[in-house]
This record gives structure tokens, C-alpha cells and sequence, in this order.
């Protein structure tokens, strides 16, 4: 294999690895909005074109060999930033001279840029596969241009090197990065749709339980009701059941409109959240599901400090992990949820008064793994442990910040 082949194919390993670090970034990002996406996109693509021009291997005096067709059909096609793209070769070209190779580059990319924003739209339509596809078909058909022209100004002693290195290189390039980029895609949908059935499936039990703890105080309002019908009734007495009447209703409808928010999509945005606030919400959604499974919570909340955060998000990672406890209490008990503040951190630990076997931790641990994921989106630790080998403790931990 010769000098240009090995240089195109280190290129593309440059490029491969900065791709698995632009994903590492998106995935740790506290707010996954499209324009972190985009943003981040936007950069991996730009560095990726200047590395393909600081590792490009110089063909006489005018050609400048490269993969830059790689990250510029990414870019174009998936964020549709091929006017973006354009600029960056073309300055980037221009460094190294204006020359032959300098205005035949322009006269590409100039075509080809505009056909590549136009053809996005309907690009990222298509199924995975056919995306794939279409990016190798692309790629060999401005690569044959590309070599042709280099063929017809280099000498005769670089044919097959250049051939393997066009033909071969590139294609494989956009086919590697795009498979990367759609199956990363696809864990990202799939991650999502777990933490709407775990969402689904607390709805409909909270929405069980919530059926069940509502009876009490229309059962009351209905007694007043009928106690207010009599005219004999007193002025005082009237004033007071109507009080007592009154009360009982604020009590179903703040029942009913903490189970209506808990259900409507999460919309991220972080905020600076209180701990024990948060959690003190929490534990009234799940009151109805716990006196139902007559299951008592004791709660030692003493956090002063914040974190930062998407209320939702934290909302919904405790909500499915204080239901699974819940769940796994068939016959009743009592679950303790604990925080306190550390100099750096929030702990959070919940611990149940029951012996779980190994079965029993690893089943819950399962159910908790949508969960686990959001704490972690949310930038917590987790620490599950033993206490004297009978309570299990879950355990977590988020960063405070200055409030």
C-alpha cells in the first residue's frame, strides 16, 4: 500500500476519533436542544476539514490530495451546512496557494454545495440504509470526478495508489461515520422511548392509585352536600360544612392536577431546583400509590444547597425509582428517603426496611434502568449498597452549585 492510500486511510482514523469524542460531548450535555446538536456538528466538521488539510499529501506543485469530501457530505447532508463547509475548504485551500488546484476546487464545491443544501431536506426522509447508501454513491461519483482530473496532472507512477485511494477511501469514510451517526441515532430513539413506557407505566399505576385516594374526599363532599340540603340547618353550621366542603374539593382537584402535570411531555430546560423541594413534590404523586400498597414513607430531608437541572427530568428519574420500591413492598413497609449536603454534593439515598435477595436487587435494579439513565443525563452518580447485610440502599449524588 503506498504513501497516499496510507495518508487518506490515517486521515480517516483521525476523523472516525473525533467522531466518537463529538458523540461523547453530545451525550454529556446537560440540554440536548437541536441547536447543541447542530452546534456541536458544526464543529466536528470544521476541525475534521482542517485536519484533512493538515494531513493531506501535496502531488506536485498544484494538487493537494485529502478527504475532505468526507466531512463536507456529512456536514452538507445531515446538518445541512454545505454553505458553511464551502467557505472552510475554499480559505483553507487558498493557504496553500492560488493555483490550478485552488480554482478547481472552487468550481466543485461551488456546484456541488448548493445541489447538497437543496437535496437535505429530502436526504434525511430517507430510511437509514438508503442514507447510507446514497452518501457512497455521491461519494464515488465527485471521487471519480476528483481522480480523473489528478490522473490527468499527476505522472503515470501513482495511477493504482491514487485509484485505491479515491475509489476505495472515501466511500468507506461516509459509509463508517454515517453508520456511526445512525446507529448512535437509533440508541438515542430507542433511549427515549424507554423513558416513555417507564413514564406510561407509572401514569397508569399512579392513575390507579389516584382513582382510589380521590374516593375519599368526594365521599366526604358528598356527605356535606347532602348535610347542606336540610333547611333546618343553622347559619353557622352552614358557613362551617360549606368551609370543611370546600376544602375536601381543593383536596381531589390538587390530587388531580399533580397527576394531569406529571403526565403532560417533558419540555427540557434547566433550572436551579431545590432538592427536598423537588422531592417533597414527588412523594405527593406517589402518596396515592403508597397508601395503596400501604406503604409508609418517612422522609429526613435536610439539603439547603441547589443543583441544576431539568425539573421534569429529575421529577420523573424519582418518581420511577421511589414506584419500583414501591412495587417490590408487595406486603406493605417502610421506605426512608434521606438527603444531606456535603461540601461539593447532594446525597439522596432511599432505603427500604425490608431484606431484598439477590433476585429480588437485581429485578429492581432492571426496573430502575431508564431511571438510572435520566440521573445520569442529569450529570448524578449512583451507588447501590448493603447496610449489615438487611437494608439495601440506593444512593445519589449530584453536584451543588452556588445559589
Amino acid at each position: 500500500m503506498e504513501n497516499i492510500t496510507m495518508h487518506f486511510l490515517f486521515n480517516l482514523s483521525l476523523l472516525i476519533l473525533l467522531l466518537f469524542v463529538s458523540l461523547t460531548i453530545i451525550r454529556t450535555m446537560s440540554s440536548k436542544s437541536i441547536f447543541n446538536f447542530k452546534r456541536t456538528g458544526l464543529l466536528y466538521c470544521v476541525i475534521s476539514l482542517i485536519l484533512c488539510f493538515l494531513y493531506s499529501y501535496q502531488l506536485g506543485d498544484e494538487a493537494v490530495l485529502d478527504l475532505r469530501i468526507v466531512p463536507f457530505l456529512i456536514g452538507s447532508l445531515y446538518l445541512r451546512i454545505s454553505h458553511i463547509l464551502f467557505v472552510v475548504i475554499i480559505v483553507s485551500r487558498g493557504l496553500y496557494g492560488i493555483d490550478f488546484g485552488f480554482f478547481f476546487g472552487l468550481l466543485i464545491y461551488s456546484i456541488i454545495s448548493p445541489i447538497l443544501w437543496f437535496i437535505s431536506p429530502w436526504f434525511l426522509k430517507l430510511a437509514s440504509k438508503h442514507r447510507i447508501l446514497l452518501l457512497m454513491g455521491i461519494s464515488i461519483f465527485i471521487s471519480v470526478g476528483i481522480l480523473i482530473v489528478v490522473l490527468y496532472e499527476s505522472s503515470a507512477g501513482h495511477t493504482w495508489d491514487l485509484i485505491f485511494a479515491y475509489i476505495i477511501v472515501p466511500p468507506l469514510g461516509v459509509a463508517m461515520i454515517a453508520y456511526i451517526i445512525e446507529a448512535t441515532e437509533k440508541n438515542i430513539q430507542l433511549h427515549q422511548q424507554i423513558i416513555k413506557a417507564e413514564k406510561l407505566e407509572a401514569v397508569e399505576q399512579m392513575g390507579a392509585a389516584i382513582s382510589h385516594e380521590i374516593r375519599n374526599p368526594l365521599t366526604t363532599a358528598i356527605g356535606f352536600v347532602e348535610l347542606l340540603s336540610n333547611n333546618s340547618l343553622k347559619d353557622n353550621k352552614r358557613v362551617q360544612y360549606l368551609s370543611i366542603l370546600k376544602e375536601e374539593l381543593d383536596a381531589a382537584e390538587g390530587i388531580i392536577q399533580d397527576y394531569l402535570t406529571f403526565s403532560k411531555p417533558i419540555i427540557e430546560s434547566d433550572e436551579k431546583l431545590q432538592i427536598d423541594t423537588e422531592l417533597t413534590h414527588t412523594l405527593k404523586l406517589l402518596k396515592p400509590l403508597a397508601n395503596l400498597h400501604s406503604v409508609k414513607i418517612i422522609t429526613h430531608f435536610s439539603s439547603t444547597q441547589f443543583i441544576e437541572a431539568d425539573r421534569s427530568k429529575f421529577q420523573q428519574a424519582f418518581i420511577n425509582i421511589i414506584k419500583n420500591y414501591i412495587d417490590c413492598m408487595p406486603h406493605g413497609g417502610t421506605l426512608l428517603i434521606e438527603t444531606v449536603d456535603t461540601k461539593t454534593s447532594i446525597l439522596i439515598s432511599i432505603t427500604n426496611d425490608g431484606v431484598l435477595n439477590g433476585e429480588q436487587l437485581s429485578t429492581l435494579t432492571c426496573r430502575m434502568t431508564a431511571a438510572f439513565n435520566i440521573v445520569r443525563d442529569l450529570k448524578g452518580a449512583i451507588d447501590i449498597r448493603s447496610r449489615n447485610g438487611k437494608d439495601t440502599i440506593f444512593r445519589f449524588s449530584f453536584k451543588s452549585i452556588k445559589y
